[in-house]
């Protein structure tokens, strides 16, 4: 009959991939349309941000020309992206969003 083996011994004969997800940032860009107010509820919806951090993203955004809202993988980054300019669009404004490494 086979021996058993410890649950210690199969998770130290277990080798563990140490895979590096690439991920990107998903930038908001300055426009002269674009009301702060927007902005703010989409850090808040889309990514998710508390109304200090969205105030503070949406002030580099005004200030430096554009913030970043976050970092994700490419593929959620890329559906981020694609919500806020979704958003834009409904509401009627030009704010937009890309992806960096």
């Amino acid at each position: 009959m086979p021996q058993r083996q410890s649950s210690e011994n199969i998770e130290s004969s277990v080798d563990v991939l140490d895979i590096q997800i690439p991920m990107y940032h998903v930038i908001l860009y300055n426009d002269d349309y674009t009301t702060f107010e927007f902005v703010i509820g989409v850090l808040i919806t889309v990514f998710r941000k508390s109304e200090q951090d969205a105030v503070r993203i949406t002030r580099s955004v005004h200030e430096r020309g554009k913030g970043i809202a976050g970092t994700y993988p490419l593929e959620v980054a890329q559906m981020k992206v694609s919500q806020v300019h979704q958003m834009a669009e409904n509401a009627g404004f030009p704010l937009r969003a890309g992806i960096e490494s």
